[in-house]
């Protein structure tokens, strides 16, 4: 693997509008809720596993920094990143035009479209129409909380928000609720393959503006230099087959890259 030294050096640059500072990085905390496996979860030892985690602790090593993980709940992240209680977001997080609003992201991690889980032989498919009168799970702040309050709200479905997802699919093992919705590739890798996952099935994709695809880190607004540190490490990844080994491990020959 190739090694390069991020060099985020001080510098301040004063005039009329005012200053900026870039910061020296030895160490990028990055946020991250483990209720998503494959992508983030926790092992039986306790120890953060998954896709992005691998990914983040290689961007780190491309950038020659140290890694550390910092744990929230999802609806956390966009606040706690704001109130520097770290330095990126690694965590599933979809590139959407309103947190574009509020916190900038890096270059492309994986692009995943979103589909609904329901029971085996329930009738229920990604058709909002099957779901009329049905109460469906999701995990707050994420894209498809944003959908199902604008589409399945209005379509007649009850909804129901979590603070994670593993709460999420405890609810649809119970029957508590009759689908969830959420990333199509967590719901095959993570939920259907695991055993309380056995009975139940993943819809064909929801393709909706407000269930782009396109993950990436969520930054700080504004940091700049970092963002180009970290968009040069991730292109490192792919540049000396680290994405795709990374890929492999996780996901087989599924690409999950677009390259956009």
């Amino acid at each position: 693997m190739k090694k390069s030294i991020l060099t985020l050096s001080v510098f301040a640059l004063c005039a009329a509008a005012g200053s900026a500072v870039a910061k020296d990085y030895k160490e990028l905390r990055f946020g991250v809720d483990p209720s998503y496996a494959p992508f983030e979860s926790k092992a039986a030892d306790g120890s953060l596993v998954g896709f992005d985690i691998d990914l983040g602790n290689a961007i780190c090593a491309e950038l020659n920094v140290k890694c550390k993980w910092v744990e929230s709940d999802f609806d956390g992240m966009i606040p706690g990143l704001r109130a520097n209680k770290f330095d990126g977001v690694i965590s599933a997080m979809t590139v959407t035009s309103s947190r574009e609003k509020v916190i900038d992201f890096s270059n492309e991690l994986f692009s995943v479209p979103t589909s609904f889980v329901f029971k085996k032989g329930s009738g229920l498919s990604e058709d909002v129409a099957t779901l009329a009168g049905k109460t469906v799970g999701y995990e707050q702040g994420t894209t498809e909380e944003a959908y199902a309050k604008a589409v399945l709200n209005k379509a007649g479905v009850k909804t129901q928000a979590y603070a994670n997802q593993d709460q999420v699919y405890a609810d649809l093992v119970t029957g508590r609720l009759d689908a969830s919705i959420q990333n199509m590739l967590q719901a095959e890798m993570g939920f259907l393959k695991s055993p309380q996952g056995a009975d139940f099935v993943v819809s064909q994709p929801v393709h909706h503006e407000l269930l782009p695809a396109k993950t990436a880190i969520g930054l700080l607004k504004g940091n700049d230099e970092l963002k180009a540190q970290l968009n040069k490490g991730i292109q490192e990844l792919h540049d000396d087959g680290t994405y795709a080994a990374i890929q492999k491990k996780h996901f087989g020959d599924q690409n999950i890259y677009s390259g956009k």
